[in-house]
């Protein structure tokens, strides 16, 4: 019984090793940690990625709205100044 179940185990994991990377990671046994190495920096620059979109769209969104409405409040003062002061 122990037998079939480790052949089973070793055909499983034949038959998912039989393509390229397979084929690769039976020929040189460290390329699986270049390809694990790989897949963190990868997977790290994919959430890095996911963070820093949104948050630099809405610092730049903020910063677009705070510079509007001080050039708003520049022009205000600007009229004001403009107009004659009345006695």
């Amino acid at each position: 019984m122990e037998d079939s179940i480790s052949d089973a185990l070793a055909e499983g994991i034949n038959a998912g090793l039989s393509g390229q990377l397979g084929d690769v990671l039976l020929a040189d046994p460290s390329a699986g940690s270049n390809v694990m190495a790989f897949l963190l920096v990868a997977g790290l620059g994919l959430g890095m990625a996911l963070i820093y979109v949104p948050l630099r769209v809405f610092l730049t969104v903020t910063a677009r709205s705070r510079r509007l409405r001080l050039l708003q409040r520049i022009r205000r003062l600007r009229e004001e100044l403009a107009q004659p002061v009345q006695p």
